[in-house]
């Protein structure tokens, strides 16, 4: 790709280029299209990443993808930026007038090549194909730095034919030959097969490059683009947290963690920053508004969590126990040992010790006994639990203070809130505030209201339910009087989530000052 790009990095053979289609198979999946701010913010991330092809968009399928296509062409400076186009003279030439502006540009041209989408979609023979294939390529190869050819529906080719397509596309000026598993149809084993066959079949492959494109629709998109390198694949295309067509495509961050954590197994690389895949990986849920599956590989919320007991006994004692990739490297800061129903006395007390309590063997007995009960009756356990816990207080206990009435409101970027607290010893506080938004507002309302000044560090919103009265859960992160607090809220309302979760520190705050003085006097 780039020259520059080859400094310091694996030679041709021992690096795998990773070709990011977010923008174009991701982005036209339903529920995650984007605007064409978005589309360059989430560009110019992923250059940062280290993709070396951006595939920016379809510019033939409407002017705003043209335009989203031709900005992100303007603007990206090392990163190649790959145009889609059907094998057309008007999807090629209008494809070449969005990428003018780019450093590095390549024009992937597509024709399908399965008997099944030759008889029913393109009503073409194999002649036909083939002959289309070398105009559209010997076309684009004038109008651009590079030219890819993808087969679509490869993986249902007669592999002699694919063959004999990828050798004229080779002949024409292609010097990227992608084999696309539109259907994720494919086992890992048929792919190291086709991939085998082609590199010994296909004419002039000794001076191109050959390409997977995996789809997950029977969950083996990953499996089958590993599958791809092993057979000498040396460019995979693939998608932030895997969004595609249908079910999805192969993910980039599994295909790049499993390049880097089994490196004996695969011997080769890719110039990736992997500490910017979770921070990538978060802008597109934040660009889409869709969330990612607390279960996904490498970014989901428990990639790097720990409940049961003896798995988080493990972790104490030495992280490889259970992990086999530091959470570091792919951008999150620690691992998470989540206390629940199945944790530990290993977990519980190392967390009691953070928040600043160090139980002697008989209270952490006592302790351990109220964690379970409780752990029975709650999903998670929070922070503001375990004090609870360690003060001897109930923790399932709320107030002093609690919401009366609260009302937010916007009008042309001004924000303001108005809460009406209540107390446990009867008297009432009002407040109102403006602020930067009506989170911001409300947040310092409340501070008004109780007299407690709380300095927001961390705030994160996210959907526990689903539908249009879906719930959504609030937590805030607070520094006060020299520590962190933590609270958490869940309404249908954000604001009215934010405001619980914001009264939960204060009360916290509140409820333990007078525990601490008792168990202070009690040690003297």
């Amino acid at each position: 790709m780039n020259p520059e790009h080859d400094v310091a990095t694996p030679t041709a053979e021992d690096r795998v280029r990773i070709f990011d289609t977010t923008l174009r198979d991701g982005e036209q999946a339903p529920g995650f299209s984007m605007d064409r701010r978005a589309k360059l913010r989430m560009a110019q991330a992923l250059e940062a990443l280290g993709v070396d092809v951006l595939e920016a968009g379809f510019p033939q399928a409407s002017p705003d993808d043209f335009a989203a296509v031709s900005e992100i062409a303007r603007t990206l400076k090392t990163t190649t930026v790959c145009g889609l186009a059907r094998c057309q003279d008007g999807d090629i030439d209008t494809t070449a007038r969005a990428l003018e502006k780019a450093q590095r540009s390549r024009i992937h041209v597509f024709l399908s090549t399965s008997p099944l989408h030759r008889e029913h979609k393109l009503r073409m023979s194999k002649a036909q194909v083939v002959d289309a294939a070398i105009k559209a390529v010997e076309r684009a190869v004038q109008l651009c730095h590079e030219v890819e050819f993808s087969a679509e529906d490869a993986l249902r080719t007669e592999p002699d034919f694919l063959a004999e397509v990828f050798s004229a596309a080779v002949a024409a000026g292609a010097t990227t030959l992608n084999a696309p598993d539109t259907v994720g149809y494919t086992t890992p084993s048929e792919m190291i097969e086709l991939f085998s066959y082609l590199r010994a079949h296909v004419q002039g492959a000794e001076k191109v490059i050959f390409s997977s494109h995996c789809h997950d629709d029977l969950g083996m998109a990953v499996a089958n683009s590993m599958a791809a390198i092993s057979a000498g694949a040396r460019q995979v295309e693939c998608t932030i947290n895997g969004i595609g067509e249908r079910a999805g495509n192969a993910a980039l961050e599994e295909i790049v963690m499993a390049l880097k954590v089994r490196a004996p197994h695969f011997g080769v690389d890719t110039r990736i920053d992997t500490r910017r895949l979770y921070p990538t990986s978060r802008l597109l849920t934040q660009l889409t508004g869709q969330a990612v599956p607390r279960n996904k590989a490498i970014v989901g919320e428990n990639a790097f969590a720990h409940e049961s007991g003896i798995h988080q006994h493990g972790m104490l004692k030495h992280r490889g126990t259970y992990e086999i990739m530091r959470p570091q490297d792919v951008g999150i800061a620690e691992t998470k040992l989540v206390l629940g129903k199945h944790s530990g006395r290993a977990a519980l007390r190392q967390r009691l010790e953070a928040l600043g309590h160090a139980p002697d063997e008989a209270a952490m007995e006592d302790i351990l006994a109220r964690f379970k009960t409780l752990a029975d009756k709650k999903r998670e356990i929070h922070d503001e639990d375990l004090e609870a816990l360690a003060l001897g207080q109930d923790p399932q206990a709320t107030g002093p203070w609690r919401i009366v009435q609260l009302n937010s409101s916007t009008h042309q970027g001004s924000a303001s809130a108005s809460v009406k607290l209540a107390h446990d010893d009867g008297h009432e506080a009002s407040e109102a505030a403006i602020g930067d938004g009506p989170v911001d507002a409300v947040l310092r309302a409340i501070e008004r209201a109780t007299g407690h000044a709380v300095e927001l560090t961390d705030f994160s919103v996210r959907a526990v339910s689903e539908g249009g009265d879906a719930q959504g859960q609030a937590k805030l992160t607070a520094r006060h009087g020299g520590r962190d607090w933590r609270g958490h809220g869940i309404s249908t309302d954000i604001v009215e989530a934010t405001a619980l979760a914001a009264l939960a520190i204060v009360n916290r705050i509140e409820r333990q000052a007078p525990a601490r003085e008792a168990a202070a006097v009690a040690h003297l």
